[in-house]
Protein backbone atom coordinates (compact mmCIF):
# COMPACT_ATOMS: atom_id res chain seq x y z
CA UNK A 1 0.00 0.00 0.00
CA UNK A 2 1.29 3.46 -0.89
CA UNK A 3 1.98 5.69 2.09
CA UNK A 4 -0.66 8.23 1.04
CA UNK A 5 -3.21 5.41 0.70
CA UNK A 6 -2.52 4.40 4.30
CA UNK A 7 -3.17 8.01 5.35
CA UNK A 8 -6.48 8.02 3.48
CA UNK A 9 -7.51 4.81 5.25
CA UNK A 10 -6.60 6.31 8.64
CA UNK A 11 -8.58 9.44 7.77
CA UNK A 12 -11.64 7.29 7.05
CA UNK A 13 -11.32 5.79 10.53
CA UNK A 14 -11.07 9.25 12.12
CA UNK A 15 -13.82 11.00 10.17
CA UNK A 16 -13.36 14.78 10.50
CA UNK A 17 -15.06 17.93 9.21
CA UNK A 18 -12.83 19.70 6.70
CA UNK A 19 -13.56 23.05 5.05
CA UNK A 20 -12.84 23.63 1.36
CA UNK A 21 -13.47 27.36 0.86
CA UNK A 22 -12.36 27.84 -2.76
CA UNK A 23 -15.64 26.84 -4.34
CA UNK A 24 -15.11 28.97 -7.43
CA UNK A 25 -12.67 26.30 -8.64
CA UNK A 26 -14.11 23.14 -10.20
CA UNK A 27 -11.15 21.05 -8.96
CA UNK A 28 -12.33 21.74 -5.42
CA UNK A 29 -15.91 20.71 -6.23
CA UNK A 30 -14.74 17.50 -7.94
CA UNK A 31 -12.52 16.66 -4.97
CA UNK A 32 -15.34 17.42 -2.53
CA UNK A 33 -17.61 15.01 -4.37
CA UNK A 34 -15.04 12.19 -4.30
CA UNK A 35 -14.02 12.79 -0.67
CA UNK A 36 -17.66 12.72 0.39
CA UNK A 37 -18.49 9.66 -1.70
CA UNK A 38 -15.50 7.71 -0.35
CA UNK A 39 -16.17 8.94 3.21
CA UNK A 40 -12.65 10.26 3.68
CA UNK A 41 -13.91 13.39 5.46
CA UNK A 42 -17.10 15.33 6.10
CA UNK A 43 -16.79 18.28 3.71
CA UNK A 44 -18.02 21.84 4.24
CA UNK A 45 -18.01 24.13 1.20
CA UNK A 46 -18.15 27.91 1.58
CA UNK A 47 -19.93 30.00 -1.04
CA UNK A 48 -23.21 30.78 -2.77
CA UNK A 49 -25.21 27.55 -2.62
CA UNK A 50 -27.03 27.99 -5.91
CA UNK A 51 -23.87 28.95 -7.77
CA UNK A 52 -22.10 25.90 -6.36
CA UNK A 53 -24.95 23.55 -7.25
CA UNK A 54 -25.20 24.98 -10.77
CA UNK A 55 -21.45 24.48 -11.23
CA UNK A 56 -21.74 20.91 -9.94
CA UNK A 57 -24.50 20.19 -12.45
CA UNK A 58 -22.40 21.66 -15.28
CA UNK A 59 -19.44 19.39 -14.53
CA UNK A 60 -21.61 16.36 -13.77
CA UNK A 61 -20.89 15.72 -10.11
CA UNK A 62 -23.04 15.16 -7.02
CA UNK A 63 -22.70 17.11 -3.79
CA UNK A 64 -25.65 15.53 -1.99
CA UNK A 65 -23.73 14.74 1.22
CA UNK A 66 -21.72 17.96 1.26
CA UNK A 67 -22.69 20.87 3.52
CA UNK A 68 -22.66 24.32 1.90
CA UNK A 69 -22.47 27.52 3.95
CA UNK A 70 -23.07 30.89 2.29
CA UNK A 71 -21.48 33.59 4.48
CA UNK A 72 -23.97 36.22 3.28
CA UNK A 73 -26.93 34.14 4.45
CA UNK A 74 -25.35 32.46 7.45
CA UNK A 75 -26.55 32.92 11.03
CA UNK A 76 -22.87 32.70 11.96
CA UNK A 77 -21.81 35.83 10.11
CA UNK A 78 -22.38 38.46 12.81
CA UNK A 79 -20.73 36.30 15.48
CA UNK A 80 -17.74 35.82 13.17
CA UNK A 81 -17.61 39.55 12.36
CA UNK A 82 -17.38 40.46 16.03
CA UNK A 83 -14.81 37.77 16.74
CA UNK A 84 -12.64 38.65 13.73
CA UNK A 85 -12.81 42.36 14.59
CA UNK A 86 -11.67 41.55 18.13
CA UNK A 87 -8.79 39.42 16.85
CA UNK A 88 -7.65 42.21 14.52
CA UNK A 89 -8.37 45.20 16.76
CA UNK A 90 -4.67 46.09 17.09
CA UNK A 91 -4.66 46.56 13.32
CA UNK A 92 -7.67 48.88 13.53
CA UNK A 93 -10.06 46.59 11.63
CA UNK A 94 -13.67 47.79 11.82
CA UNK A 95 -16.73 45.57 11.82
CA UNK A 96 -17.63 46.73 8.32
CA UNK A 97 -14.15 45.81 7.09
CA UNK A 98 -14.37 42.44 8.85
CA UNK A 99 -17.77 41.75 7.27
CA UNK A 100 -16.38 42.56 3.83
CA UNK A 101 -13.40 40.24 4.34
CA UNK A 102 -15.53 37.35 5.64
CA UNK A 103 -18.17 37.59 2.91
CA UNK A 104 -15.82 38.20 -0.02
CA UNK A 105 -12.78 36.10 0.91
CA UNK A 106 -14.19 32.71 1.76
CA UNK A 107 -10.85 31.44 3.07
CA UNK A 108 -11.23 33.68 6.13
CA UNK A 109 -14.82 32.58 6.78
CA UNK A 110 -13.58 28.99 6.48
CA UNK A 111 -10.79 29.65 8.97
CA UNK A 112 -13.32 31.10 11.40
CA UNK A 113 -15.35 27.87 11.13
CA UNK A 114 -12.19 26.05 12.19
CA UNK A 115 -11.45 28.54 14.97
CA UNK A 116 -14.95 28.17 16.43
CA UNK A 117 -14.80 24.37 16.40
CA UNK A 118 -17.45 24.04 13.69
CA UNK A 119 -14.86 22.34 11.48
CA UNK A 120 -11.76 20.34 12.37
CA UNK A 121 -9.49 21.73 9.66
CA UNK A 122 -9.28 23.50 6.33
CA UNK A 123 -7.54 23.01 2.99
CA UNK A 124 -6.93 25.99 0.68
CA UNK A 125 -4.39 27.24 -1.85
CA UNK A 126 -5.85 26.07 -5.16
CA UNK A 127 -6.85 29.70 -5.73
CA UNK A 128 -5.30 31.59 -2.83
CA UNK A 129 -1.58 32.26 -2.45
CA UNK A 130 0.42 30.60 0.30
CA UNK A 131 0.62 34.03 1.93
CA UNK A 132 -3.16 34.27 2.10
CA UNK A 133 -3.46 30.75 3.51
CA UNK A 134 -0.95 31.65 6.23
CA UNK A 135 -2.84 34.87 6.93
CA UNK A 136 -6.01 32.86 7.52
CA UNK A 137 -4.10 30.98 10.24
CA UNK A 138 -2.52 34.06 11.81
CA UNK A 139 -5.67 36.20 11.65
CA UNK A 140 -8.28 33.61 12.65
CA UNK A 141 -6.88 30.49 14.30
CA UNK A 142 -3.52 31.38 15.79
CA UNK A 143 -0.67 29.22 17.01
CA UNK A 144 -1.03 26.18 19.24
CA UNK A 145 -0.61 26.81 22.96
CA UNK A 146 3.05 26.66 23.91
CA UNK A 147 4.34 27.66 20.47
CA UNK A 148 4.60 30.85 18.46
CA UNK A 149 5.87 29.30 15.23
CA UNK A 150 3.85 28.23 12.20
CA UNK A 151 6.14 26.06 10.11
CA UNK A 152 6.01 23.12 7.71
CA UNK A 153 7.40 19.69 7.02
CA UNK A 154 7.79 17.38 4.05
CA UNK A 155 7.32 13.63 4.16
CA UNK A 156 10.15 12.21 2.07
CA UNK A 157 9.67 8.64 0.85
CA UNK A 158 12.72 6.87 -0.55
CA UNK A 159 13.13 3.41 -2.02
CA UNK A 160 16.27 3.12 0.12
CA UNK A 161 14.78 1.43 3.15
CA UNK A 162 17.99 1.69 5.17
CA UNK A 163 17.36 5.40 5.78
CA UNK A 164 14.92 6.78 8.31
CA UNK A 165 11.86 4.69 9.07
CA UNK A 166 11.92 2.14 6.25
CA UNK A 167 12.82 4.89 3.78
CA UNK A 168 10.53 7.56 5.26
CA UNK A 169 11.97 10.75 6.74
CA UNK A 170 10.39 14.04 7.78
CA UNK A 171 12.22 17.23 6.71
CA UNK A 172 11.52 20.59 8.39
CA UNK A 173 11.23 23.49 7.83
CA UNK A 174 11.49 23.60 4.06
CA UNK A 175 8.80 26.14 3.14
CA UNK A 176 7.82 28.76 5.72
CA UNK A 177 10.37 30.20 8.20
CA UNK A 178 13.39 31.74 6.41
CA UNK A 179 15.84 32.28 9.25
CA UNK A 180 14.56 30.61 12.41
CA UNK A 181 15.94 31.57 15.80
CA UNK A 182 17.03 28.82 18.18
CA UNK A 183 13.61 29.08 19.88
CA UNK A 184 11.84 28.69 16.53
CA UNK A 185 14.05 25.75 15.56
CA UNK A 186 13.15 24.02 18.81
CA UNK A 187 9.44 24.62 18.16
CA UNK A 188 9.75 23.36 14.58
CA UNK A 189 11.46 20.21 15.85
CA UNK A 190 8.82 19.65 18.54
CA UNK A 191 5.93 20.00 16.09
CA UNK A 192 7.60 17.74 13.50
CA UNK A 193 8.33 15.12 16.14
CA UNK A 194 4.67 15.07 17.16
CA UNK A 195 3.45 14.89 13.57
CA UNK A 196 5.80 11.98 12.85
CA UNK A 197 4.08 10.09 15.68
CA UNK A 198 0.64 10.91 14.29
CA UNK A 199 1.42 9.84 10.74
CA UNK A 200 3.65 6.81 11.30
CA UNK A 201 2.83 5.77 14.87
CA UNK A 202 6.55 5.06 15.32
CA UNK A 203 9.17 6.64 17.56
CA UNK A 204 10.65 9.82 16.05
CA UNK A 205 14.42 10.31 16.22
CA UNK A 206 15.17 13.99 15.68
CA UNK A 207 18.46 15.37 14.36
CA UNK A 208 19.29 19.09 14.32
CA UNK A 209 21.35 19.50 11.15
CA UNK A 210 24.36 21.71 10.56
CA UNK A 211 27.66 21.72 8.65
CA UNK A 212 29.26 20.59 11.91
CA UNK A 213 28.96 17.46 14.03
CA UNK A 214 29.34 17.82 17.79
CA UNK A 215 31.69 20.78 17.77
CA UNK A 216 33.77 19.99 14.66
CA UNK A 217 33.20 23.67 13.81
CA UNK A 218 32.20 26.55 16.05
CA UNK A 219 30.36 29.52 14.59
CA UNK A 220 27.33 31.63 15.47
CA UNK A 221 25.28 29.36 13.20
CA UNK A 222 26.33 26.13 14.92
CA UNK A 223 25.76 27.70 18.34
CA UNK A 224 22.19 28.53 17.27
CA UNK A 225 21.57 24.88 16.37
CA UNK A 226 23.07 23.62 19.63
CA UNK A 227 20.92 26.07 21.59
CA UNK A 228 17.82 24.81 19.75
CA UNK A 229 18.69 21.23 20.73
CA UNK A 230 19.19 22.24 24.36
CA UNK A 231 15.90 24.15 24.43
CA UNK A 232 13.95 21.20 23.06
CA UNK A 233 15.64 18.74 25.42
CA UNK A 234 14.78 20.97 28.36
CA UNK A 235 11.15 21.45 27.32
CA UNK A 236 10.46 17.91 26.08
CA UNK A 237 12.84 15.37 27.65
CA UNK A 238 10.61 12.64 26.20
CA UNK A 239 11.78 13.46 22.65
CA UNK A 240 14.69 11.43 21.29
CA UNK A 241 16.91 14.09 19.72
CA UNK A 242 20.51 15.21 19.27
CA UNK A 243 22.52 17.92 17.58
CA UNK A 244 24.37 19.45 15.98
CA UNK A 245 24.84 16.90 13.18
CA UNK A 246 26.00 16.77 9.60
CA UNK A 247 23.42 14.99 7.50
CA UNK A 248 25.46 11.83 6.94
CA UNK A 249 26.19 11.44 10.65
CA UNK A 250 22.48 11.76 11.34
CA UNK A 251 21.30 8.99 9.01
CA UNK A 252 24.26 6.59 8.53
CA UNK A 253 25.19 4.49 11.58
CA UNK A 254 28.81 3.97 10.49
CA UNK A 255 29.43 7.70 10.08
CA UNK A 256 27.69 8.48 13.36
CA UNK A 257 29.87 5.93 15.14
CA UNK A 258 32.98 7.76 13.92
CA UNK A 259 31.79 11.35 14.44
CA UNK A 260 29.46 11.05 17.45
CA UNK A 261 29.90 7.58 18.98
CA UNK A 262 27.89 8.37 22.10
CA UNK A 263 24.85 9.80 20.33
CA UNK A 264 21.41 8.51 21.23
CA UNK A 265 20.53 8.64 17.51
CA UNK A 266 23.17 6.08 16.44
CA UNK A 267 22.85 7.33 12.86
CA UNK A 268 19.17 6.38 12.68
CA UNK A 269 17.48 9.79 12.59
CA UNK A 270 14.11 9.89 10.83
CA UNK A 271 13.28 13.57 11.47
CA UNK A 272 15.75 16.09 10.05
CA UNK A 273 15.58 19.69 11.23
CA UNK A 274 17.35 22.08 8.87
CA UNK A 275 18.98 25.24 10.28
CA UNK A 276 17.29 27.57 7.79
CA UNK A 277 14.95 27.70 4.83
CA UNK A 278 17.78 27.84 2.29
CA UNK A 279 19.24 24.51 3.37
CA UNK A 280 15.84 22.92 3.95
CA UNK A 281 14.37 23.81 0.58
CA UNK A 282 17.55 22.91 -1.31
CA UNK A 283 17.88 19.68 0.67
CA UNK A 284 14.42 18.33 0.01
CA UNK A 285 14.57 19.17 -3.70
CA UNK A 286 17.94 17.45 -4.11
CA UNK A 287 16.68 14.34 -2.35
CA UNK A 288 13.50 14.43 -4.44
CA UNK A 289 15.31 14.79 -7.76
CA UNK A 290 18.69 13.06 -7.35
CA UNK A 291 17.43 10.51 -4.84
CA UNK A 292 14.25 9.82 -6.79
CA UNK A 293 12.23 10.25 -3.60
CA UNK A 294 8.57 11.14 -3.31
CA UNK A 295 7.99 14.44 -1.50
CA UNK A 296 4.60 14.98 0.18
CA UNK A 297 4.09 18.55 1.36
CA UNK A 298 4.66 21.14 2.50
CA UNK A 299 2.33 20.25 5.36
CA UNK A 300 1.73 23.14 7.75
CA UNK A 301 2.10 22.74 11.50
CA UNK A 302 2.02 24.81 14.66
CA UNK A 303 -1.54 26.15 14.37
CA UNK A 304 -4.16 25.47 17.05
CA UNK A 305 -6.06 23.48 14.43
CA UNK A 306 -4.77 22.22 11.08
CA UNK A 307 -4.99 24.37 7.98
CA UNK A 308 -3.02 23.23 4.94
CA UNK A 309 -1.89 24.88 1.74
CA UNK A 310 -2.26 23.53 -1.78
CA UNK A 311 -0.22 24.46 -4.81
CA UNK A 312 -2.20 26.55 -7.27
CA UNK A 313 -1.17 23.97 -9.85
CA UNK A 314 -2.71 21.14 -7.83
CA UNK A 315 -4.97 18.49 -9.31
CA UNK A 316 -8.00 16.77 -7.82
CA UNK A 317 -5.91 13.93 -6.39
CA UNK A 318 -3.67 16.45 -4.59
CA UNK A 319 -6.73 18.03 -2.96
CA UNK A 320 -8.02 14.63 -1.82
CA UNK A 321 -4.61 13.70 -0.39
CA UNK A 322 -4.11 16.96 1.48
CA UNK A 323 -7.63 16.71 2.87
CA UNK A 324 -6.82 13.25 4.23
CA UNK A 325 -3.57 14.59 5.72
CA UNK A 326 -5.42 17.48 7.36
CA UNK A 327 -8.06 15.12 8.73
CA UNK A 328 -5.37 12.90 10.25
CA UNK A 329 -3.64 15.93 11.82
CA UNK A 330 -6.97 16.96 13.32
CA UNK A 331 -7.44 13.51 14.83
CA UNK A 332 -4.09 13.70 16.61
CA UNK A 333 -3.79 9.91 16.59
Amino acid sequence: MRFIDSIIEKAKSNYKKIVLPETEDERILKAASIISEKKIADIILVGNEQVIKNKADEIGIKLDAVKIIDPLNSDLLEEFVKSYTKKREKKGITENEARKILTEQYIFFGAMLVDKGLADGMVAGAVNSTGNTLKSIFHCVGAKEGTKTISSFFIMISSKKEYGEEGILFFADCAVVPNPTSEQLAEIAEATNDNFKIFLQKEPKVAFLSFSTKGSAETDETKEVIEAFNLLKSKRPDIVCDGEFQADAAIIPGVCQKKAPGSILQGKANVLIFPDLNSGNIGYKLVQRFGDAEAIGPILQGAKKPINDLSRGCDVEDIINVTAITSLQASGV
